[in-house]
């Protein structure tokens, strides 16, 4: 049997027209495995047992027989297939052996028909209709997948005479499907009810509505040359030809409705061509007669135009087109027309042949025919109006980004982030952005995803190649929106005319030639990512997994100098591995697969780590974790560095598990290593979440993490642990023993040639040397020494951005600190760097804006920083900065707003926090202040105060100084308030800190002055 790619009959073997619709047959190969959207559709009958017993078993057969011709040929009717009788239900399929972009609306009309029909045959029906993926072309053809047994559930649960359909038919037709809604409905072997809905009727032609009110962007240059083919035919009476050109949705019939409006002084006529039906041929041509007036014609000429419309018979196809053309000249002698043909790509070669008679032999008679079609067309009329003076084609490209946006607006208001995934989703396609904009609009969540229109759409144009191009593109799917020719045919071995294939789908706009990747390749592009989409997802995933594998190896082998090759042969292995899972296929191949991936993608990972792309090294470290088996080896190695980088993206409940997991792996097996580096990472978040760690324990925990660094020759495990104990100190307040740790961290580092590593270390030093004694200027020279280390976009390089940021504040430099801490926030945000941005960039953003008495910046700062860190349970981070939070509200006299939280950080807190102690203690002091409770700030100022004296925090020391200045001077102690200003003026001049000092020498002379 041969099926009819334009309706989907079957005909008998060797036959060359189809016999539904009389479209030429071409021999197809046999049946090839594969995935698509169908429609499938039950009918059943109603009281069939008691037909059984009613009727003698003659009469019941001859019903039925009567019943499932009908049920045939109505489906068959609508381009659908049957694919199995089962007692008297009926099982049907639109979309096999051909989807089409209308399958659900086909057989939602195939199911109302058969509904009425059945009432006919003195029998009554129940019948449910659902879409969804399934796997057809096997040897016995039948479909399989889950909307399979949806629609056999539906059709159970329908009542005699009722169609019930599921939500994804219903949004497939929704613009032609009249329903009631119903209940969701629960479904044996469902785990969550279905949306269903009782289908009543079905009307118009289109599945679902277009917007053709919003503003024509983008196509002003198409416009003008409509109206002047117009202006043409006008001038010189003649008949002129005007294609216009373009891919489904980019915006056909929106050009012409924007030129059609404004013709008040032509008569318009408009005609369409149907993918299926009977008496199809001339069906657009019938449409426009009968809209036509009347009009004096020879007999002839009448008889082909009643020979049209079926009202006489016995016209040649040339006398019918011959009787167009004469009705058309009549007409156009007094009026103007214009004849509109919509998806003349569809149309039968008579009619085709019938609009090149007018178009060539029409004479003094102003008459545009304006032809609408797909890039298909020229597929199918290769030499379409070639040659003729008078006819115009033009193709229309997608609009451009600026175009998208215009229109964008012009529909909805979207917010920016949801517009531009919009953009980058439908990429200049206005149907896409249309479609995807309602879909926005509709949903809760304002999820931006791929309508089923649009999908429906794309397959079916896929699904209308010959099966030699089809592999071709699907191929090229397999590596990526950008292939090479190289690629796919390794892909497709036995293809002998790669070339020739390749031109014929840039011809129909479905790829383009793009800039190669590898040398002595030809690239192309798809034309749209959902074009991609559209053809990968046709693959079978037994067929995409051996593809995905031998691309790999087609890669590995000409990908030497990419850079992202490890990253891009791991997600290949990545996809032939997952393929494999789903279906089943837990063998030795897959699991070497998986290890093949695994090496790759956590090759990409460390890479990634390396330069502070955080987000990248999480998602490649985790891809490769996950496609290991629990106990492999392998996966030991990778989850140090996978919670490594899990804490700098600031999700620490999932680091502390992957790193409690690789120390008792480790632990178990021996492995030295793996225990060290877990527990390096196990202390930094000991550090800032356990609230009953101490600086002893996690001290000792990094000492013997360093030994067994040194014990398996490790120099950059070593000076990691030496790093992080060196923060130690600095947070119990001395800086000086913090900056000599760190120098050993360096040295060990740089011995072991670990830059990324030495600068880390020197990052810590420059970081007490910040709060700490040096001098400001002496600072600054450092800072450049480290900065010719770096890369300029690393995680130390926020660090040192943010530092310089403290210093120019120091200096007085307002402005150029705050654009300093604008540079590290910005490339901590790009680095994904979440709990630097909520940690060390909020801190010092806080005192820039307090300092510069932008009190609110400082608060809405702080607010937010905190939030973070408490949602992150980051105990250390939350208690050091909830008091810049109280800061910036005392300004405001609203302290009182953060006593929660300072109730909260004292119980928290640990007793070596020293930043953290000091800074809570001048929060509890503002909190007393602004309930008048004078003596008690001052008690609490005083013993904060003494932690200082203890320790090397010169900037901190200072400020509590001055704070203890503002208490005494509202106690009138003038003159005790003046000797801690000049005691801070002396710490401020010391540091270099001529901002600060400044400040001080003021609020010393404002005491100084009378009244």
């Amino acid at each position: 049997m041969l099926a009819c790619t334009t309706c989907g009959r079957e005909n008998p073997d060797g036959a060359r027209f189809c016999n539904g619709c009389g479209a030429t047959l071409a021999a197809v190969s046999p049946p090839r495995e594969v995935r698509k959207t169908v429609t499938v559709l039950f009918c059943d009958l109603t009281g069939s047992t008691e037909l059984g017993e009613r009727l003698d078993p003659e009469a019941l057969r001859s019903l039925l027989a009567g019943y499932f011709e009908r049920t045939r040929d109505l489906v068959q009717r609508h381009g659908g297939s049957v694919e199995k009788f089962i007692g008297d239900a009926v099982m049907a399929v639109f979309g096999i052996p051909v989807v089409h972009e209308d399958d659900a609306l086909r057989a939602l009309r195939a199911a109302v028909e058969m509904r009425d029909a059945l009432p006919e045959l003195g029998i009554e029906g129940r019948i449910g209709v659902m879409t969804g993926e399934v796997v057809t072309g096997t040897a016995e053809r039948l479909a399989t997948g889950d909307a399979v047994n949806v629609a056999a559930r539906l059709e159970q649960a329908a009542a005699p005479g009722e169609i019930l359909i599921g939500d994804e038919t219903f949004r497939l037709a929704h613009g032609a499907a009249l329903v009631e809604a119903l209940p969701p409905l629960d479904v044996k072997g469902k785990s969550a009810p279905l949306q269903v809905h009782r289908l009543l009727a079905v009307h118009g032609d289109e599945a679902f509505a277009r917007r053709l009110d919003a503003p024509l962007v983008g196509r002003l240059t198409e416009l003008g040359r409509l109206r002047s083919a117009l202006d043409q035919a006008r001038a010189d009476r003649s008949c002129q030809l005007f294609t216009i050109l373009g891919s489904a949705g980019v915006g056909k019939s929106r050009l012409a409705a924007e030129f059609l409006v404004a013709l008040d002084d032509a008569i318009v006529v408009r005609g369409r061509c149907l993918p299926y039906g009977e008496g199809i041929t001339y069906w657009p041509v019938v449409e426009i007669v009968k809209q036509l007036p009347g009009a004096s014609l020879d007999a002839s000429s009448r008889h082909g135009i009643r020979a049209l419309l079926g009202e006489e018979q016995g016209a040649a196809k040339e006398e019918i087109a011959r009787a167009f053309r004469k009705l058309l000249e009549s007409i156009a002698r007094e009026r103007a027309v214009v004849c509109v043909f919509d998806d003349v790509h569809w149309g039968e070669e008579t009619f085709l042949d019938l609009v090149e008679h007018v178009a060539d032999l029409s004479r003094d008679a102003p008459i545009l025919l304006l032809c609408i079609a797909r890039p298909e067309l020229l597929d199918a009329r290769p030499g379409w109006a070639g040659g003729k003076v008078n006819s115009t084609s033009v193709l229309l490209e997608p609009l451009g980004d600026e175009e998208a946006q215009e229109m964008i607006a012009s529909i909805a208001r979207l917010d920016e982030p949801t517009r531009r995934r919009i953009l980058d989703a439908a990429e200049g396609n206005p149907l896409f952005v249309e479609q995807m904009v309602a879909l926005v609009s509709d949903s809760a969540d304002g999820a931006v995803t791929v309508p089923p229109t649009i999908q429906a759409l794309l397959s079916a144009r896929l699904e209308q190649l010959d099966e030699a191009e089809r592999a071709v593109l699907e191929r090229g799917a397999v590596e990526g929106r950008i292939f090479h020719q190289g690629a796919v045919q390794a892909l497709a071995p036995e293809e002998t005319r790669m070339t020739t294939r390749l031109a014929s789908l840039v011809r129909k706009e479905l790829v383009r030639p793009d800039k190669p990747q590898f040398h002595d390749e030809d690239a192309y592009r798809f034309r749209h990512v959902l074009i991609r989409d559209a053809a990968y997802d046709a693959l079978p995933k037994s067929v995409r997994a051996e593809l995905h594998e031998r691309f790999a190896e087609w890669l590995d082998r000409h990908g030497q100098g990419v850079v992202e090759l490890d990253e891009l042969l791991g997600y290949h292995l990545e996809q032939a591995y997952r393929c494999r899972v789903d279906l089943g296929l837990a063998d030795d191949r897959t699991a070497a697969i998986g290890r093949r991936a695994a090496d790759r993608l956590a090759a990409a990972g460390r890479r990634a780590f390396d330069r502070a792309d955080i987000p990248a090294a999480v998602s490649l470290l985790e891809r490769a974790d996950a496609v290991l088996a629990g106990d492999d080896p392998a996966r030991l190695q990778q989850l140090p560095l996978l919670g490594r980088a899990l804490i700098e993206s600031g999700n620490w409940d999932r680091a502390t598990a992957v790193l409690e997991e690789a120390r008792d792996r480790g632990t178990a097996s021996g492995d030295r290593r793996a225990v060290a580096d877990a527990a390096v990472e196990l202390a930094f978040l000991s550090l800032h979440t356990d609230r009953g760690a101490t600086h002893a324990q996690i001290g000792a925990a990094l000492a013997d993490a360093a030994r067994d660094f040194e014990g398996i020759g490790d120099g950059v495990g070593v000076a990691r642990a030496l790093a992080l104990a060196g923060r130690l100190p600095f947070w119990a307040g001395d800086t000086v023993a913090s900056m000599e740790h760190e120098e050993r961290a360096a040295a060990h580092a740089r011995a072991a040639g670990s830059r990324a590593q030495e600068v880390d270390a020197l990052t810590g030093v420059l970081l007490a040397m910040v709060e700490g004694p040096p001098s400001a200027g002496s600072i600054l020279e450092r800072l450049e020494q480290v900065s010719l280390l770096t890369s300029g976009s690393s995680r130390s390089d926020v660090g040192l951005r943010r530092m310089r940021a403290d210093v120019e504040l120091m200096l007085g430099r307002l402005e150029s600190a705050r654009a300093c801490i604008a540079d590290a926030r910005a490339l901590a945000e790009e680095l994904g760097l979440s709990v630097i941005v909520a940690t060390g960039i909020a801190r010092t953003t806080v005192e820039i804006e307090f300092f510069a008495g932008c009190f609110a910046a400082a608060e809405r700062e702080a607010a937010a920083a905190c939030e973070v860190l408490q949602a992150a349970e980051d105990w250390g981070h939350f208690v050091s900065m909830v008091p810049f939070l109280v800061d910036a509200l005392h300004a405001q006299a609203r302290a009182e707003e953060a006593a929660a939280m300072v109730d909260e950080s004292e119980r928290l807190v640990i007793a070596e926090d020293f930043d953290a102690q000091v800074g809570l203690r001048r929060a509890r002091s503002k909190l007393l202040l602004s309930r008048g409770d004078l003596a008690g700030a001052e008690t609490v100022t005083r013993d904060a105060l003494g932690r200082c004296e203890g320790a090397s925090y010169v900037m901190v020391h200072a400020r509590m100084l001055e704070h203890l200045a503002d208490i005494l001077g509202r106690m009138d102690r003038e003159g005790e308030a003046a000797a801690a200003r000049r005691r801070a003026l002396s710490l401020y001049e010391a540091k270099g800190a001529v901002a600060f000092a400044d400040r001080a020498r003021a609020g010393l002379v404002l005491a100084a002055e009378p009244g």
